[in-house]
């Protein structure tokens, strides 16, 4: 009985995360080419909204979400609510350092910057003001990106391995780099981490 019971709860959590995910809008984007795991694509204008922490790669995902999931709570001035979207991003800020690695970079203070993206209902006239001062709402023009996608748990080790190999893939089709990995997550927490959607984004020149 007890085994039923367990598989029950397991299957409904399965559901539950797979259907928040069908309903969550997600970042629009073109692909341009498909190689294995990894994307070239074209992505939309966004507006983000934006907060940086500083911590660890896990540790400042976790400290950012809460003022931002407050803020689109109606933690704004307009106290309107906004509808959660995908992906939650997450890149580090700071002074740079170069790394061995050809094209990566690391924070020397260790700051990061998480951002919740809009809705593609509003823009930077129309989306109410924060009430927390650290947050900050910035436009993103539309760009281009390399991207590699991966299931899994949230740890520092899959996001290096994975920014590794997209690193190389980007190295071996001559792409030029123009910004720094962009972690972008797409479930909620309770999504069991083989079904999580997990991507690394890297900006690279359109030209």
């Amino acid at each position: 009985m007890r085994l039923i019971r367990l598989f029950t709860a397991i299957l409904l959590l399965l559901l539950t995360g797979v259907t928040t995910a069908m309903a969550t809008e997600e970042a629009p984007y073109t692909v341009i080419r498909t190689d294995d795991i990894f994307e070239l694509r074209e992505y939309a204008p966004q507006v983000l909204a934006e907060i940086i922490v500083d911590g660890d790669l896990e540790g400042a995902g976790n400290k950012a979400f809460r003022p931002l999931f407050r803020y689109i709570s109606g933690d704004n001035k307009s106290r309107g609510k906004i509808a959660m979207t995908a992906p939650v991003s997450q890149e580090q800020q700071g002074e740079k350092i170069a790394m061995t690695a050809p094209v990566s970079q690391q924070s020397a203070q260790g700051k990061w910057a998480v951002s919740f993206m809009m809705p593609a209902s509003y823009t930077m006239e129309n989306l109410p003001a924060p009430d927390d001062p650290n947050i900050t709402l910035r436009q993103v023009p539309a760009r281009r990106v390399a991207a590699v996608r991966y299931s899994g748990v949230w740890s520092e080790g899959n996001y290096l391995r994975y920014k590794q190999e997209l690193e190389n893939w980007i190295t071996a089709n001559r792409l030029k780099v123009i910004g720094d990995p962009v972690w972008a997550r797409y479930n909620p927490p309770f999504t069991l981490w083989f079904l999580r959607r997990n991507e690394i984004l890297i900006p690279i020149d359109s030209e």
